[in-house]
């Protein structure tokens, strides 16, 4: 009997790449693994997508550390900056490539020795808000980065849409799409605009690079969407086992909180998974777990390391029996819309003590 287990599809994560490709066929990828790969596994996706892709993007210098300490040699982008004057040495020393976003990294830049000039990228503001140059601070940026000896030259530009994956809000993404390609025109560096929203529904977004996030891991953007729906595979699929059965009456009251009464007499399966595991609490009674090839309802609070379903009075089910909880056969996006989120923060959640098993 296995316990909690994140079966890792790396064919699957492959198919996806190559569906990516025939989407953007004229733009380099960069392969998005920040958070450990969206809680896929750094190293694993990294390795498997190293002759695939043609640089990697995360959000943080540890991050990129840990991909040159496994070997990884490809551009390695680092999407947020970095943080400290200390960390440009590394930046140089390592070949990553930095955004830089605010005045500040740039006073940092001018007053740090370096032995070798840095790979920057200018971020602009197009409408998220969030890290980027202002528009009243954009050419004065890029006029200090390119009169420095130490960034090399040409410089790029690169910044990241909000709405894209917002079909309602077209005329919002077209306009941070056009505002990006106006400040384009000045620039001779390499262009990075479109996520995976864009790369699907805003062709104008694909520049010369484009950085595929969660549509790598078959996982659609949209909240109406699965990533089936695109022609993606799902990668990650959680998985645990039947632990115990329990015969109980019609009125009994099941879990913490007693949030869930037997409707009749019935067979519960306690599965060995929980949000310690990462599966979420919020999780509503009667969402779906897949056994045994059907979909049976999830009844009462889920634990830190166990969870209530209801098998039916005429369960055939066996202690050890697989218990699927998203994945092949029961999409992630449907369970994280059942809990009010997206599904990017559920495969994120799981935690160390999850198996990671990979599957080739």
């Amino acid at each position: 009997m296995k316990s909690v287990t994140a079966v890792i599809n790396t064919q699957a994560l492959i198919s996806n790449i190559e569906r990516i490709k025939g989407m953007a066929p004229h733009s380099k990828l960069v392969a998005v693994v920040k958070a450990n790969a969206y809680g896929h596994g750094v190293i694993t996706v990294a390795q498997a997508l190293d002759s695939k892709v043609d640089a990697f993007a995360v959000a943080r210098l540890p991050e990129a550390l840990e991909l040159r300490a496994a070997g990884i040699v490809k551009p390695v982008i680092l999407l947020e900056g970095f943080l400290n004057d200390e960390d440009l040495p590394v930046i140089a020393e390592q070949g990553f490539y930095t955004a830089i976003h605010d005045q500040e990294q740039i006073n940092a830049l001018e007053r740090t020795e370096l032995a070798q000039p840095i790979h920057a990228w200018l971020k602009i503001d197009i409408g998220m808000h969030r890290l980027g140059a202002a528009k009243d601070e954009v050419k004065s940026m890029k006029a200090r980065l390119e009169a420095s000896d130490k960034v090399i030259k040409p410089l790029g530009l690169i910044s990241h849409l909000s709405v894209a994956d917002c079909p309602e809000q077209s005329a919002y993404n077209e306009e941070q799409i056009n505002y990006f390609f106006e400040v384009a025109q000045d620039f001779t560096g390499d262009l990075c605009l479109g996520n995976s929203a864009g790369i699907i529904s805003w062709p104008q977004s694909r520049t010369t690079y484009v950085r595929p996030g969660i549509i790598m891991y078959g996982i659609s953007p949209y909240t109406d969407k699965t990533g089936a729906d695109l022609g993606l595979t799902p990668v990650m699929t959680l998985k645990s086992s039947i632990i115990a059965l329990r015969h109980i009456k019609k009125g009994d009251r099941v879990g913490y909180g007693a949030t869930w009464t037997a409707p009749h007499d019935t067979i519960l399966g306690i599965v060995g998974a929980g949000y310690g595991d990462g599966y979420p609490r919020s999780v509503p009674n009667g969402s779906p777990v897949l056994i045994n090839g059907r979909k049976v309802p999830t009844a009462g609070r889920v634990c830190m390391d166990m969870l209530f379903v209801d098998l039916g009075p005429d369960s055939q089910d066996k202690i050890g029996d697989e218990a699927i909880l998203w994945g092949e056969g029961l999409p992630v996006e449907h369970i994280a819309n059942l809990c009010g989120t997206i599904p990017y923060e559920l495969v994120c959640r799981i935690m160390p003590r999850v198996n990671m098993e990979v599957k080739a």
